[in-house]
This record gives structure tokens, C-alpha cells and sequence, in this order.
């Protein structure tokens, strides 16, 4: 095979090869969220083929020059290309496949982020689990590191004019900007489509083209049924002033209570599944419900910034991880502390996992107790302490605070998390029992909560961080829909609450009821203030949500196509969407 012709034909052969291989094992891997029949992969393919050609090209743009102006001396150059080439598409292939089944949305350069804190993903899962799937990234790998090296001849014919005049033909006629969805019949279709060494390496551009438009002025939105003069700047302005009074104090007592990964799925009065989360349910009639409540996001280091910081989300940004934002986050712990409150945050694993200690120090939580505050016989989870263990001891610190102090705290729960590992068998799905034993330890805190002195002048507000894709994907909106429960002496009365509301509005929302400034918190609004526009903004790596009034629009970001796949959005609710994306974006960048 000394003709670079067809050493490059068989090379363009193989890696097309690799990337079919690569979207059968996507297929077959994930076929639990859904399953294809063979003319379906087939389809897919076909759809697909286009961008894996662009991709191979892109790949094959080092050994054409090497064989097209080298006859000795490639070799080396070649063969460390093709290692190096190996690694790449076989590693992002399979974490591609494997973290979808996680995520649900195509690997990107978001996981970098987290890559920096390996915790994450060793407390999830076992190390089994961790074996195979490295047995797999090699396997891959050499599957298409090595064919190429092998098949790599020694030397080199010098080819031929029309050969060279022909390789630069195709490489100029290769597509190189080509969009993601290929196939829109579902999001899984698109998605097993795309390219996946394509959609990594384009997404580092995500965040600029997020901010690319001039956000300073308004979209041109469609007029009739919404304001054509629609901006994000406009839409978060909030008055302190309110139209209703939840407490009946404006100093109480103040715990957070946040729930991993609690959202609507679970609670029946939510339209969740039944009988999961039964102490939940229960608490109901004694607190203010908001029964339209919204996460803004799909992670942890996400939902607790959006909710403590009052700030929205960012599809492609982590602020937690961010230290360089944290100078421009305001604080609802600092906010307290200005107030003469003592702050705390109680979690039962490390605060080492996605920079969470150096964001909440910076935030101004003074106590800071996770797993250091355990004995190693409490330890006994994945990722630290029980739910129950760790409940208990916020029952006890709260306890022996002193009855005159001001505090304001949040207890971060762990336990209904993967590996779903839990003290506690009452139903036989192994991940509705976490949640229903977090759920059972939520009731066990409340009610001794409720005996103590400080129980009148106690405000407890029940959260989940974000939500959990339960036989759900993000075609489905309801993965944001999440239940919030304000509970103890402290709530004027029992009620429940229709509005609209994001988790970034918390912050303003609850400053205004204790007559408390939020001017300097430009995401967060006040949703009893005389102008507040309701709707709720959300968003994950690839795609956003936009609720009112009107409806619901989803967007996948990655694929430009609204969810469910094939469904025209709203053009009014889409760019009002987009110009918060845009603005939030631009603040990011100025």
C-alpha cells in the first residue's frame, strides 16, 4: 500500500468505520431511555453520515500533507499523530455514551468543568462500573489507533500531480460548519446522530456564541400577544415593595433545607409519582406550598449558586467553579449577615467537590460543617454522611444555639444520590426508595424541629437543588418543575401559591418579605413586587426553558431545534428566552 492514495482511502474508510461503530454503541448502550430498531440506527446513520464525512476530513488533514509532500521521514510524525488521534475520538466517544446516560445531552466542553473534581463521578458509582467502562475507552482507542499504524508503510510513491490536485479537491469540498440534528423525529435521534468528537470540540465556542448578539438592545420580537420590546434588563427590575405578607415576622429564624435532586417526579401533589414522598405530602397543609415553583438548572453547583446567590443560569458556565465571579455574585448569607445574623451551611459529604467550600466562604457563610464535623462511624454513604445521621446533627446545632441569636442556615442533603445506597427499604425501585428515605428523614428533622422553643420564630424552606431525569428526558419541562415548601412558626398561615417563580427569585423574594433591600441582586426578582412579569427561565448545557403565561417553549441549543423535536417554538417566547441567554452572557464577558 506504498501509494498515498490508497493508504488514504482505507484510512477514510476506517475512521467512518469507527464513528458507525461509535453510534451503535451510543444506541445500544443507552437503549433504556430509548429503543431504536435497526432501520431506525439505519436512518440515523444515513442523517448523520454527513457530519462524520466533516469530521473525518478535519481528521485527516495531517496524514494527507505528510503523504501528499513526505516520502521518508512520516513515519514518526504519523504514527504519534494517530496515538494521539486514538485517544482523542476513542475517549470522547465513550464518555460521550456514557455520560448520556447521566446527562441526556451531548458531551461538551462543559464537563471539563467538572473534571477537576473526580469525586463526583468515583462517590456514584462503583468501582465495577468505573472498570468496565475503562476496558471500553481502551478498547476504543486502540480500535482506532492501531489499524492505521499497522496498515503505515514504510515509504511513500511521491504522488502523482492529478492525485495531490485531487486530495485538495476533496478537502475543499469537505463541509466544516454543518448543524447538529440531522434526524428530527426525537432529541435521542438528533443525538444519536451528531458526531460527537464534532459537538465537543465546536462547543468550546458555545459561550461566545451566546453573547455574540448586542444584548444591550432589544430583540426584534414578534408584537401581538407579547411587548416587541422585550430585554432581560427590563424583565428582572423588581420594587422591594410587596402586594402580600407571608410572615408573620420580618426577623425570624432561618433554615434551607435542600433536597438532592428532589423535583416534582417525586411529589404527588405535583403531579409525581405517588406515595414517595408520603412526610412531604404530609407537611403540605402546614405550610405555604408554591405549587409552581421552578429549579433553574440541572446540577448542584448550579441550583445552589442560582438559589443562594440569586443569580440565573448559565448553560455553559459554573460560577461555583468560577472563582474569578465570585467577587460579583451577591450573597443572601451576606445579605443576613448585614442584618446581624450568624450564617452556617451544614452538608454531610466534602465541600471539596466542585470548588463548594471556596464559593460559600466567599459568599459569607461563616460556619462551614461537612464531612470534618463527623465521626467516621457516621461516614457510612458513597459520599458522607446519611441523611438521617447528618439531620440529626442539624437538629442538634440548631439545638444549642443560643434563643436571642439571629441565624440563618441551609442543611444540604446527600442520600437520594447514585449509587442510591440507603439505609431504608420500603419500596422495591431502588431509586424511589432514596428519595422516599430522604424524604422520611425530611419529616423526621420537621417534627423534632417543631418541639423546640425556637420553633415559633422559625422559617423553614424546603428546596431541592435541581431535578432527576426519572423516566424523563428534557423534552419534558417538568424536570424543572420542583417543589418548594416554606414550613414553622414564623408563616403568617397555611396556604398554597400559584405563581410562577424561579429558583433565583428566593433571595429577592424573601429579603422583601423581612423588609430587606435585594437592589444589589439583578437576577433575582420579587415576585410579590407590583411589577413583577411572571415567568420562569431555565437552562442545562444544550438546551433552555422559557415559561408564562402563554405556555412553554424548549430549546435545544446544540441542535437548534425545539423540544419536542419537530414542533415549531414560539417565536415570541423564544426570543425573549434567547435575550436573557444573550444578556446573561454579556455580563459574563464585560
Amino acid at each position: 500500500m506504498k501509494r498515498p492514495a490508497h493508504y488514504l482511502l482505507c484510512l477514510f474508510l476506517h475512521l467512518m468505520l469507527i464513528f458507525l461503530l461509535g453510534k451503535g454503541l451510543f444506541v445500544i448502550y443507552n437503549h433504556h431511555i430509548e429503543s431504536l430498531a435497526v432501520a431506525d440506527f439505519l436512518r440515523i446513520w444515513w442523517h448523520g453520515a454527513l457530519l462524520d464525512v466533516s469530521t473525518v476530513a478535519m481528521a485527516m488533514v495531517v496524514p494527507i500533507l505528510c503523504c501528499t509532500f513526505l516520502t521518508e521521514r512520516f513515519r514518526p510524525i504519523l504514527v504519534s499523530y494517530f496515538i494521539i488521534l486514538g485517544l482523542t475520538v476513542g475517549i470522547v466517544i465513550c464518555a460521550d455514551t456514557i455520560m448520556y446516560e447521566f446527562w441526556q445531552f451531548k458531551l461538551s466542553a462543559v464537563v471539563l468543568s467538572y473534571a477537576a473534581s473526580p469525586e463526583g463521578t468515583t462517590n456514584s458509582v462503583s468501582m465495577g462500573f468505573l472498570a468496565t467502562r475503562f476496558l471500553m475507552i481502551l478498547c476504543t482507542i486502540l480500535l482506532t489507533a492501531l489499524p492505521p499504524i499497522l496498515l503505515l508503510p514504510r515509504t511513500f510513491q511521491r504522488p502523482r500531480p492529478y492525485g495531490v490536485l485531487l486530495l485538495a479537491i476533496i478537502i475543499l469540498a469537505m463541509p466544516t460548519n454543518v448543524g447538529s440534528c440531522y434526524y428530527p423525529a426525537t432529541l435521542f435521534h438528533c443525538h444519536a446522530a451528531t458526531n460527537p468528537v464534532f459537538r465537543f470540540f465546536t462547543s468550546f465556542g458555545d459561550t461566545r456564541t451566546f453573547s455574540q448578539a448586542d444584548s444591550s438592545a432589544p430583540i426584534n420580537c414578534p408584537v401581538g400577544r407579547a411587548d416587541g420590546n422585550f430585554t432581560a434588563v427590563k424583565a428582572y427590575r423588581t420594587s422591594s415593595s410587596i402586594t402580600d405578607t407571608l410572615l408573620s415576622t420580618t426577623r425570624p429564624n432561618i433554615l434551607f433545607v435542600q433536597l438532592e435532586s428532589f423535583g416534582g417526579k417525586f411529589v404527588e401533589e405535583l403531579g409525581g409519582i405517588p406515595g414517595v414522598a408520603s412526610n412531604f405530602s404530609r407537611l403540605i397543609p402546614d405550610g405555604i406550598f408554591w405549587d409552581h415553583y421552578y429549579s433553574s438548572s440541572f446540577r448542584t453547583d448550579r441550583g445552589t449558586v442560582c438559589a443562594y446567590s440569586g443569580t440565573i443560569s448559565l448553560p455553559t458556565v459554573s460560577p461555583m467553579k468560577e472563582v474569578r465571579l465570585h467577587d460579583r455574585l451577591p450573597s443572601l448569607a451576606q445579605s443576613m449577615r448585614q442584618a446581624n445574623y450568624q450564617t452556617g451551611y451544614l452538608y454531610g459529604g466534602a465541600m471539596t467537590n466542585m470548588g463548594k467550600y471556596r464559593y460559600l466562604s466567599d459568599m459569607g457563610f461563616e460556619s462551614l460543617m461537612d464531612d470534618t464535623y463527623f465521626t467516621s462511624d457516621e461516614l457510612n454513604s458513597s459520599w458522607g454522611a446519611h441523611d438521617s445521621t447528618s439531620a440529626q446533627k442539624v437538629y442538634h446545632t440548631i439545638a444549642e444555639i443560643d434563643t436571642a441569636a439571629r441565624w440563618f442556615m441551609v442543611y444540604q442533603t446527600i442520600s437520594s444520590h447514585e449509587p442510591w445506597d440507603v439505609p431504608y427499604h420500603r419500596l422495591d425501585d431502588k431509586v424511589l426508595n432514596a428519595f422516599a428515605y430522604t424524604d422520611q428523614c425530611l419529616g423526621d428533622l420537621i417534627d423534632s424541629l417543631h418541639t423546640l422553643p425556637v420553633w415559633d420564630n422559625l422559617l423553614v424552606i424546603v428546596i431541592p437543588d435541581h431535578g432527576y431525569l426519572y423516566q424523563q428526558t428534557y423534552d419534558d419541562s417538568e424536570f424543572f418543575h420542583s417543589p418548594m415548601l416554606w414550613l414553622g412558626g414564623a408563616i403568617r398561615e397555611p396556604r398554597r401559591i400559584s405563581k410562577l417563580m424561579n429558583q433565583s427569585d428566593i433571595a429577592a423574594t424573601l429579603l422583601a418579605q423581612m423588609q430587606l433591600p435585594h437592589d444589589n441582586y439583578p437576577w433575582s426578582r420579587n415576585v410579590f413586587s407590583p411589577d413583577y412579569q411572571p415567568f420562569v427561565y431555565c437552562n442545562y448545557p444544550a438546551g433552555l426553558l422559557y415559561k408564562d403565561e402563554t405556555g412553554e417553549t424548549l430549546y435545544d441549543l446544540s441542535a437548534e431545534e425545539s423540544l419536542p423535536v419537530g414542533i415549531p417554538a414560539d417565536s415570541v417566547r423564544l426570543c425573549k428566552a434567547l435575550s436573557i441567554l444573550r444578556q446573561s452572557y454579556r455580563e459574563l464577558n464585560n
